[in-house]
């Protein structure tokens, strides 16, 4: 394709841009967003599939027996927090920046990976398939998602998951364990001694998170992290608790399986542990695979992501790559650089040709 036809692509993607910004899409509401992006796709003249609140399509000429690669960012946002100064669905361009919710988590990454997906879409000699699939209920890692998709896109060898990270490569990615635990005492009168206190047996695990170390450390992404979030105990000044209950939140390094970090949590505490998920798990991409090694010879960098995507959700290889900055991400007044939407588009265009 043209110079000229990558600009049309680029000043498509961000229109689409300021369609969905204008466009409420809170977890679990995304209705109006996948409305856009469906009637975006067939305006275009490709077919695009839906199941719920996610849209998906595949290249014009896709064949069974090649590899095919996923290109896929989410479409859902969460909610506006109360500093923002600017109406949040009101696209607004200023100084080279695209002010909305969602601008930067993860829109700029959606409407370059689409673009990218159409600047493809035609040719008939590609090595691989490609799919391209906006999603819905990311930022809660909800069931309706990515997880419910990828049962009807068939094999995927690998994918490019669209998250602000200034164009470089997330190639590995903590996982996410949220552990609920309650300490057991007995009840009985503050005034004399009687009963056992759970907030003092609770204090001891707690410590126990607080301090512990994991052996293995990650160059990627350091250590195992655990932290005690929440706490609760007690109903009034003159009665023993005879619960205490906490909440921990684990991240989980690409050394570990979250059932190998569960199992050491749980010979290590008093108190009673339970899951509510385990299947936000760690991730890796080996630096040696050709999404990462294509990368590698445009000039882009590796590197480890302590945030969470579908990536997570994800049983093949996965690269998290976008532009935007993800320090920008769910704060007030949220923007991404429309240089950046313009040189992801391009990035991701030359990633997929050098892949070999």
């Amino acid at each position: 394709m043209s110079e000229a036809t990558v600009q049309e692509l680029y000043n498509g993607a961000t229109r689409l841009l300021k369609q969905l910004i204008a466009m409420p899409s809170f977890s679990k509401e995304e209705q109006g967003t996948v409305d856009v992006l469906q009637r975006w796709l067939q305006a275009k003249g490709i077919a695009a599939s839906r199941l719920m609140n996610n849209v998906w399509a595949k290249n014009k000429y896709y064949e069974e027996n090649k590899p095919t690669i996923l290109l896929n960012s989410h479409h859902d946002t969460v909610k506006p927090n109360k500093a923002y100064t600017l109406d949040p669905f009101l696209p607004l361009e200023s100084d080279g920046k695209l002010f909305g919710l969602g601008s930067n988590d993860a829109g700029g990454s959606l409407v370059s990976l689409i673009a990218a997906f159409l600047y493809f879409y035609h040719c008939e000699d590609l090595k691989f398939n490609l799919i391209f699939a906006a999603t819905a209920e990311e930022e809660i890692s909800g069931a309706n998602g990515i997880a419910a998709l990828l049962p009807e896109l068939g094999k995927i060898e690998a994918a490019i998951v669209g998250e602000p990270t200034l164009m470089d490569m997330a190639i590995a990615e903590k996982g996410l364990i949220v552990l609920d635990c309650t300490a057991v005492g007995k009840a009985g009168h503050a005034a004399r001694e009687e009963g056992v206190n759970a907030l003092y047996n609770a204090i001891e695990d707690i410590r126990w998170f607080n301090s512990y170390e994991f052996e293995k450390i990650s160059s990627l992404l350091g250590k195992v992290k655990m932290s005690v979030t929440v706490i609760n105990a007690g109903t009034q000044h003159n009665v023993v608790p005879a619960t205490c209950s906490f909440t921990v939140d684990v991240r989980v390094n690409e050394c570990y399986t979250n059932e190998e970090v569960l199992e050491i949590i749980k010979k290590n505490v008093q108190c009673d542990v339970r899951t509510r998920s385990l299947r936000l798990k760690p991730t890796y991409i080996d630096e040696q695979h050709p999404l990462v090694q294509a990368g590698k010879s445009i000039g882009r960098k590796a590197f480890g992501s302590v945030t969470l995507s579908d990536k997570a959700l994800m049983p093949f290889p996965a690269l998290k790559m976008g532009p935007g900055d993800s320090a920008r991400s769910h704060m007030a007044d949220e923007f991404i650089y429309l240089k950046e939407v313009e040189e992801g588009l391009n990035i991701y265009i030359d990633l997929l040709k050098s892949i070999v």
